[in-house]
Order: C-alpha cells, then structure tokens, then sequence
C-alpha cells in the first residue's frame, strides 16, 4: 500500500497591529511577547496529504518571446504540492511532520529522492501513473512569473483509498489536506479525510478550493485559507467591500461549516474569522523574489503554532510571517526562520 519514508518588492505595508472587528480585545491591548517557533514546546505530529504532487521547477529567463527559443538559467528544484509544501515548511521550522503523498512514474522516483535528500519524512502511496512537473519562468525584463502547471496522472479508486488508509494508520494531532484533486478522485475525497480525522479525535485543516471545498464544509474542519476569488465562489457571490468579507466569513464560522477561516487577500493582506471576531493583517511590505508556495507558508506556520497551543490570533500572525518569509526566496516555498522570527517581530500585537 505505502511506505514511511531577479527580485521586486511587493506594495505591502507593514502592520503595526491587527484591525479587530467583534467582540474580541481593543487592538493596542498589551500582549505577551511572541516565542520564536523553534523555541516553543514541541508540537504534535501535522500530517499532511497531497494526491497530486508536482517536481517544481523554477529558473530565470531574460525574456519570454512567443515562437523564440526561450534560455533559462539559475534552474531550481524543488519537491511540491501542497501538502508537502506545509511538511517542508513546518520541519525548516522546527515541527514534527509526516507527509503522505501519491507518486508514481520516475518523476515520482525523483520527487522521493528529493525529500529524502532534505529529510522530509514521508510515506508514499504508489500510484500507476506519472507525478506531473510543474515550470515557473521568472520573466527578468517584466519582472512577471509565468506558472506552468499540468493536471496530473489520473488515480484508481484503490490508490486513492490507499492514501486514507495510510493517514488513518499515522498518528498526528493535525492532519492537513492541501492541493487540487487528480483526476479519479471524487470531490469527496476530502469529506472523508475529515470525518475520519473527527472519528479519531483529530484536527482535520483544508486548503483547496471550488467542488471539493465546498463538498467539505460542515465535515469537522478545523480551519479553511481560501483566496478572496474562491471565498466569493464559495459563498455564490461577489463581495465588494471589506465588511462584506468580514460578515460572510463570520456567518461561515458561526454556521458550523468551518472551525476558522483564513481568506488571503493579497496585497490587501489576509483576514482571519473565528466564532468570535474577525481580524485582518495588512500584507508585509517584503521584496518579492518568488510566490510559489507561500499560500502553503502561511498555513503551515499557523498550524504549526496552533500545534504548540498558541490563539489563533497568534497563529494567524505567525502564518502571515512565514508566508511572507517564502516570498522572499526563489523556488517552492523556502521561507527562512530568522526571516519568519523578523517579520513576526514587525507584525507586533495582535
């Protein structure tokens, strides 16, 4: 079944504290101040799954001209997809992690070599077909990331079973599920990861998007990060103004459909909804030198912290540092803990 196993700055603006809304604390009330990650109690075991991992690949190109040969340089490799993204995330930051992933084909082959060279744990479901590869071109001249991304090798139902036979079998507090679905797995893959997280007394966090987030609300989910486009197709409409996200996030918490709900908001930042209030983060002002995997950044450092029992305001606050930590280096999601501990620090009380 398995085995174990050119940059640019951003417009951001840095926060000197959250703006909160409901019935939590004045924002400028005094906190204690925030432990770096690495030096917090351990956590428990965040297991993540990723059904459709990628090989990412990330290099530089002066120029990206229709019908030219386009040179590239400054290649990187990286194992990716979104649950692994959060695993890798979580033990550069000192977490204990398991990701399970299925892989197949010699991309497959490569991928494990990969994590095993970074010592990523991990078990492995394997799969008939191949584990896409994934390209992203930073275009020097525009300063502009162009993502190439394939749908992936197609799973049979006993691979994609086997993938939840495997997570029932690995202890971990959290399980995070993270990433598109292949082709062959139902939109309720997902519905079943969570109730069988809620049957074994675990936290079950999901960022995905469209059919199979939808099929998951109301499932046990501890915490959801849609982006602002896949909230609006969530909830079936456009929410123009602030305070329109703020109550519809509100009302989804307060509905039972979700624990918490974090909604990126790019530049804008990101807001996080509990049953209580709803607080937002203005984005950090940080040179961009690359995107890739720092959605996953920022709930890998929110889960890690609630982890190791911090608030969720608090986590919220170490999520966004990590996620904009990743940002500032090339490749799949490479956010450096000093940088998170910095960025952290210039966030200040939330």
């Amino acid at each position: 079944m398995g085995r174990a196993v050119g940059s640019r700055r951003s417009r951001f603006h840095p926060p000197a504290a959250s703006a909160n809304l409901g019935r939590c604390g004045a924002a400028g009330r005094p906190q204690r101040r925030s432990r770096p990650l690495s030096s917090q109690p351990a956590s428990s075991r965040i297991v993540t799954l990723t059904l459709n991992p990628s090989l990412d690949i990330a290099s530089d190109a002066d120029a990206i001209v229709a019908l030219r040969k386009v040179r590239t340089r400054n290649e990187r490799f990286d194992p990716g997809g979104g649950g692994i993204n959060v695993s890798r995330v979580v033990q550069t930051l000192g977490g204990e992690t398991l990701a399970i992933i299925a892989a197949g084909g010699l991309p497959g082959a490569l991928l494990e070599q990969m994590l095993e060279a970074q010592a990523v744990p991990h078990r492995t479901v394997g799969i008939a077909g191949w584990t896409r590869m994934a390209h992203t071109v930073n275009d020097l001249s525009t300063r502009r990331e162009f993502r190439f991304v394939p749908e992936g090798p197609e799973l049979t139902e006993a691979e994609w079973r086997a993938v939840l036979a495997a997570m029932e079998a690995e202890p971990g507090d959290w399980v995070v599920g993270s990433g598109s679905l292949p082709l062959g797995v139902p939109a309720e893959f997902y519905v079943h990861a969570a109730e069988l997280a809620r049957r074994q007394g675990r936290h079950f966090v999901l960022d995905t998007s469209g059919a199979p987030l939808k099929a998951a609300l109301g499932h046990g989910l501890a915490l959801i990060k849609p982006s602002r486009g896949e909230f609006e197709a969530l909830v079936g409409r456009p929410l123009g103004t602030p305070r329109a996200l703020n109550e519809a996030a509100l009302a989804m918490v307060r509905s039972g459909a979700a624990g918490m709900v974090v909604v990126s908001l790019g530049q804008q930042g990101a807001l996080l909804a509990t049953p209580e209030a709803v607080t937002r983060l203005p984005a950090l002002d940080v040179p961009v030198v690359g995107a890739v995997g720092a959605g996953d950044s920022l709930v890998a450092g929110m889960v890690l912290a609630l982890a190791r029992g911090e608030s969720p305001k608090e986590a919220f606050a170490w999520g966004m540092a990590t996620g904009a930590a990743a940002v500032m280096q090339p490749g799949t999601a490479r956010p450096r803990p000093e940088d998170v501990a910095m960025l952290r620090a210039r966030i200040g009380a939330v």
